[in-house]
């Protein structure tokens, strides 16, 4: 029978042994392979571990208790312990041999390749499907979960994808990407974790799958705009008919009916003549010109419902581009903020519409200073006939204002500017406070300071023959389209 300090020198390094080959797979995470151990090995080791740290301590704390005891109850359990180390040996060996058979099933080359498939563009807020094509070239089974490197400020569904591959095949994924931001977004990687047969093990690789897409505003509007007028409901979005001078005097050429027409414009004559359905067309009014002038500085940066002023007015800028186009009007577009950032040169046909749209889709509101000299610089070198030009801005300083104004005054000269002003809600809604505490008193008092000095703005630039619009961001639109139609039919350039 051993004295007691060999069974202890036994009992103590036999299970730092076992606890050993327990936690080794942890070293694997050091070699760069990115396999890593995931919780059903948490789940299977950490009972384990437990009782291997038991004991370790049982020796130590039996000599402690009983250094030089000879008892029989002592031997005894000392060899009942003697024997559970044993067993537990016996138990970690088993688990390591089973986790590292495991992790043979993962290691090695992964011939995994993955093709991205989808459209170039997509609108805000849309739903945009994309195919995710993954072929496994190797004679390995694999079950993986894939995601794809969506940029940021986008939603997906799912997310996730999980699937067993076998050797040799290929599977389709398909999921919804729905943007929440304008502008130009890259993909660069589709990433993948496979996991090992017994999944014990996780393995992280990825495979380069390049991909831009490009999101651009809205244009469910221009759809609805064209419905509405198709139908004369113009007015159900505040659109109002501004019936233009000698729009049916300007006869231009007789034509086939189509149901869209009016049917005061039917030539019966004509139509007894050629038997069928005749209409006389009608001379448009001389193309026009429109250039908006959008301001993208700081301040433009605020935000309403979750869009800021620049995007609302973006919006806009796309309805009455789409109006004006369909007029057979010239559109042009700059933005600016510190220093000219695009130009659209003024253009008509279907196209001009594309340009405008590709003008504005990436452009976004910054916090720098907007430099009004060099914007009207370039537009008094660029454009010289007469144009009706739409300043789209926010004051909020005396500096700022008489820049504007003094601009503008100057323009009226040879074009026929339109200064739109966007309303902050917040002030409105603070000037028309009730509430008869003195701090809100204060507020409402400099609030409504804050309405007369803008509606002082308005008033110079129109005693110097130009035109305003002050309108809140989400109302926009209408004022916008309505205040051209009304150039239009007044003949105003």
């Amino acid at each position: 029978m051993p004295r007691f300090d060999a069974v202890g020198s036994y009992l103590f390094w036999v299970p730092w042994l076992g606890l050993i080959l327990v936690i080794s797979p942890i070293v694997v995470i050091a070699f760069g392979w990115r396999i890593f151990p995931n919780k059903r090995w948490l789940w299977l080791m950490l009972p384990l571990t437990l009782l291997s740290v038991v004991m370790i301590a049982a020796p130590a704390l039996l000599g402690a208790m009983y250094p030089d005891s000879e008892s029989g109850w002592i031997k005894g359990l000392t060899k009942s312990v003697r024997g559970f180390v044993d067993v537990l040996v016996l138990m970690d060996l088993s688990a390591a041999a089973l986790v590292f058979a495991d992790f043979l099933t993962i290691v090695g080359r992964t011939n995994l390749r993955v093709e991205r498939r989808m459209l170039r563009s997509a609108s805000l807020g849309g739903s945009h499907e994309i195919t995710l094509s993954v072929e496994n070239r190797s004679e390995r089974e694999y079950t993986l979960e894939v995601r794809d490197d969506f940029p940021e400020g986008m939603i997906a569904e799912p997310d996730v994808h999980t699937l067993g591959l076998g050797g040799r095949k290929r599977a389709e994924l398909t999921y919804q990407l729905r943007p929440q931001r304008r502008g130009v977004f890259r993909f660069e990687n589709v990433y993948f974790l496979l996991r090992s047969r017994l999944g014990f093990w996780h393995r992280f690789t990825q495979r380069e799958c390049p991909g831009e897409l490009l999101v651009y505003p809205n244009m469910q509007q221009l759809a609805e705009y064209a419905l509405l007028a198709k139908t004369n409901r113009l007015s159900l979005i505040g659109v109002r008919r501004t019936r233009k001078a000698g729009q049916d005097s300007n006869f231009e050429r007789l034509r086939d009916y189509s149901t869209d027409d009016n049917y005061k414009h039917i030539d019966w004559r004509a139509t007894a003549r050629r038997s069928r359905l005749t209409v006389k067309q009608f001379q448009q009014d001389q193309s026009q010109r429109i250039v908006f002038l959008l301001d993208s500085g700081r301040l433009m940066t605020n935000e309403y419902q979750g869009l800021s002023l620049l995007d609302y007015a973006m919006n806009s800028i796309l309805m009455l581009s789409y109006v004006a186009l369909h007029q057979g009007d010239s559109v042009g577009l700059m933005c600016f903020s510190d220093h000219v950032e695009k130009y659209v040169p003024l253009k008509g046909g279907p196209n001009q519409m594309n340009r405008i749209l590709h003008g504005l889709f990436d452009r976004f509101p910054n916090m720098k200073q907007s430099n009004y000299d060099e914007a009207f610089l370039y537009f008094s070198r660029h454009c010289r006939r007469r144009t009706m030009v739409v300043l789209i801005t926010n004051v909020i300083d005396d500096v700022t204002a008489s820049q504007v104004t003094g601009y503008l005054s100057t323009l009226s000269r040879r074009h026929l500017p339109v200064l739109v002003l966007l309303r902050d809600r917040r002030v409105f809604e603070a000037a028309d406070n009730p509430a008869l505490d003195e701090s809100t008193l204060y507020r409402s008092a400099a609030a409504a300071q804050l309405l007369l000095w803008r509606s002082e703005v308005l008033r110079k630039v129109s005693d110097c023959g130009g035109l305003v619009i002050d309108a809140f961001p989400d109302q926009l639109t209408a004022p916008l389209v309505n205040q051209y139609l009304e150039v239009k039919a007044k003949h105003l350039l």
